[in-house]
Parts: C-alpha cells; structure tokens; sequence
C-alpha cells in the first residue's frame, strides 16, 4: 500500500521540481495534447446511457404498458388455471410486452396512454411470422377489453376477465 502512494506521489514531485521559464518574452515549446480517450480516461467506463428505469419516473412509465393492464387475463375461466399449456385465450400483459398463446407483441411506439388504457403499435411474432398492429387496451375493474386495428385481421373487441393471483 506504501509503495502505491509512493508512486502516485512521484509524478506530483517531479513536477514541483520544474523550473518555469526565466523571462514571460519567451514562447514555450509546443505542448502535444492527447485527445480524450473514448472511454473518459484510463481505469474508467463511459457513463451508460439512461434507461428507462433511471429516467423521471413520468417519463419511464409513459413509455410502458399502465400497471392496471398488467397481468394475466383470460376470456374463459379455465384460461387462467390450466396446468396443461392448452390456455388459448391467456393473455399475460407486462411493462412491455403481451404474450398470448403462440405469439409475443412488443410495445412500439405509443399513441395515447391513460392510467387504465392505452393504445399502441406492437411488433409481433409468432409461428415463424412477424407482423405489427395497432392494439387498444383498456381496463374497467377486473376486465380488459382488446382491439386490433390495421393488419389483414383487424378484429375485436375481445373481453378478458383479470386471473385470480
């Protein structure tokens, strides 16, 4: 540990030891400047960009699915407590994403977004297929209603009831 503090310490010794110029008529020699290293400098990392988790929380929660949609829903009641993996109708909604039974949306770019609604592009895929659509979500209680606009399959309203915990 002696030693480390030593040799940091020498740098600051040799400097003090320098003699300045004797007369202020005199131009220094040029001095050669490093530019600044990508990364802020030797033994650091650059600053990680903000996500949406350290942003203002208005901000974060604006650009995701509203808590009251979040969940698991299901258009029957046997959606919700199938052991069997045959829950079609399930519809597990996240922060950012919707999974239904053989297909995946992720949130896109947002056109309204209230505390129990919201309506968005989603990106989806499912069966080997990608596709987007414009999907209107909103809650009332323990139910959901689903429209899909745009797409060859618009369709909707579809009514879920929300899965007991």
């Amino acid at each position: 540990m002696r030693s480390v503090f030593l040799l940091a310490a020498l740098p600051l010794a040799l400097s003090a030891c320098q003699q300045s110029p004797e007369s202020s008529d005199e131009v220094p020699a040029a001095v050669e400047t490093l530019p600044a290293e990508p990364d802020g400098g030797i033994g650091t990392t650059p600053a990680d960009p903000p996500s949406e988790t350290s942003t203002a929380a208005g901000e974060a929660s604006a650009k995701t699915i509203p808590p009251a949609l979040q969940g698991r829903w299901g258009m029957v009641p046997a959606d919700c407590t199938s052991t069997r993996g045959d829950a079609k109708g399930l519809l597990t909604i996240t922060d950012t994403t919707l999974k239904f039974y053989e297909s995946v949306g992720k949130l896109g770019s947002l056109e309204s977004r209230s505390d129990n609604a919201i309506r968005a592009q989603f990106a989806f895929t499912g069966e080997g297929m990608n596709w987007t659509r414009d999907v209107e979500l909103s809650a009332a209680g323990d139910k959901l209603i689903r429209t899909e606009r745009g797409g060859d399959q618009p369709g909707g309203p579809f009514t879920y009831t929300r899965c007991a915990a």
